[in-house]
């Protein structure tokens, strides 16, 4: 069995659809991520609140409260603005995608366009970027360091 390089990143798996939802989550275990799963965005808040995941993948239909609802609260969230987000749906419309990027998501599948072998590659490259950025953000020197006087210059 073939691992990913992410294996043991913890994802969430957001989706109302049993059949999308147990696709999604046996392809990614086969590759060696952590997944948990939620029917809806009420069940997916509740799991959020008790781990903290790497990555959220994130139907955009779902009862009781939407993806996007759901995204918003996310990104509003000290502790959880920076996990990056997949948006799923089989709704293509241009102003829902663009919605969807506005809210802050990394990525936008339209899951009947993708094979769960391709969603695997988002799911991989989205962590990759998420792992650069971080990278980025620890070597790079703070505002404060930048415009705090230096040592004992007089």
């Amino acid at each position: 069995m073939e691992h990913s390089k992410f294996a043991g990143k913890k994802i969430l798996v957001m989706e109302d659809d049993f059949f999308v939802r147990d696709i999604y989550q046996r392809k990614l275990r086969e590759y060696g991520f952590e997944v948990e799963s939620a029917v809806d965005g009420i069940e997916g808040m509740k799991r959020l609140r008790k781990a903290v995941p790497d990555l959220v993948m994130l139907d955009i239909f779902m009862p009781y409260m939407d993806g996007r609802e759901v995204l918003r609260e996310i990104k509003r969230s000290e502790e959880w603005k920076n996990i990056p987000v997949i948006l799923l749906t089989n709704f293509s419309a241009s102003e829902a995608i663009r919605d969807g990027f506005s809210l802050g998501a990394e990525e936008y599948l339209i899951k009947s366009q993708f094979t769960p072998s391709e969603v695997l590659g988002k799911v991989e490259a989205v962590l990759e970027k998420a792992q650069k950025s971080a990278t980025l953000k620890e070597e790079s020197p703070s505002r404060e360091s930048i415009l705090a006087p230096h040592g004992n210059e007089r």
